[in-house]
């Protein structure tokens, strides 16, 4: 009799990858730390993996998780899927290049003259651009969905060639209500006992609260987000602060938020990422061009302030910006 016939499986390769970290640590809390994941968000995936495969690949436990009978089954395929993703992707890049390359961009960074200065120096070239949210420079490059990302630090490195730009200062954004929304500027001393938004990936929270503190105190939590839209609105709403990079963290068309500069603070750096072993002669021109013409000055926004209004912070509704521009 013949049997029933089973539909394939779709793998996500995302969701992949996660199990195989997942396995390694034998653990969610340190797997969401490498994958810079929220917890609760990787174990979703994992279960939205099981729920795929039909089958349970981990056992989970008050002190962490190990692999079931079909889990441990499951590894090796798991490891060869993805090595085997990874030279496809590279085997496929090779033969388009040097005729193609996708460069990504994070947040407001302009690359604007960069990439048309590749263009011209390259006509016959397919040069193309794709913004990427904060959380996916690493995996955007080694998933082969970009060639090179201009990108503000922190991110992963491993695997990748990371080459310095340029520095922004950063702002604090505050509701136009807020005690410090008058200032020329303030310091983390006026802010010290504020509660700041707080991010999913354990090295970008640290960078963007402060935390710890220079005096070894741990920054004040506020709200825990991921969307850009709810982090404006818990600072409209008086929940949490947040710094920015002054550059495009003051971009937004919200008439109810102010950004004052923050002085005595490390500014933010932009940076050209690459693969380590990348040979596409594309990406090297397009690495001295952004070394070259991303220095930027070209990213200040035209900021007009009211007279009736304090010269010192930038009104969000002022900044001569589009209001869909994209944000940290």
């Amino acid at each position: 009799m013949p049997s029933a016939h089973v539909p394939p499986v779709d793998f996500d390769l995302r969701l992949v990858r996660y199990f195989t970290v997942v396995a390694e640590h034998g653990n969610f809390r340190r797997a969401a730390a490498e994958l810079r994941l929220a917890q609760p968000s990787l174990s979703r995936q994992i279960q939205s993996l099981e729920k795929r495969l039909g089958v349970c690949l981990l056992d989970r436990t008050t002190r962490g998780c190990h692999l079931t009978a079909a889990g441990q089954a499951f590894l090796p395929q798991a490891e060869a899927l993805l090595c085997s993703a990874e030279l496809a992707a590279r085997t496929t890049r090779a033969a388009a290049a040097p005729g193609a390359v996708t460069i990504g961009y994070v947040g407001g960074l302009i690359i604007t003259t960069a990439v048309r200065e590749l263009r011209t120096s390259h006509p016959h070239a397919d040069v193309t651009t794709l913004h990427l949210d904060w959380n996916d420079v690493h995996t955007a490059l080694l998933d082969h969905r970009v060639d090179a990302v201009i990108a503000r630090e922190p991110f992963p490195t491993d695997r990748v060639r990371v080459t310095p730009l340029y520095q922004e200062p950063r702002v604090l954004l505050m509701p136009t209500t807020h005690r410090l929304a008058g200032k020329e500027s303030v310091t983390l001393e006026d802010f010290a006992d504020e509660p700041l938004i707080r991010y999913p990936d354990p090295a970008y929270d640290a960078f963007w609260r402060i935390d710890p503190r220079p005096d070894g105190r741990p920054a004040p939590d506020g709200p825990l987000v991921e969307a850009h839209a709810d982090k404006l609105e818990a600072i409209a709403g008086g929940q949490a602060l947040a710094l920015a990079p002054a550059t495009d963290g003051n971009s937004t068309p919200r008439h109810d938020l102010a950004a004052v500069p923050v002085q005595g603070i490390q500014p933010c750096h932009v940076v050209i990422a690459t693969r380590t072993r990348e040979r596409n002669p594309l990406v090297t021109t397009f690495h001295e061009t952004a070394r070259s013409h991303l220095t930027g000055r070209d990213t200040l926004p035209a900021v007009s302030i009211a007279p009736h209004q304090p010269r010192g912070p930038f009104r969000t509704a002022e900044l001569n910006r589009p209001a869909d521009a994209p944000y940290l």
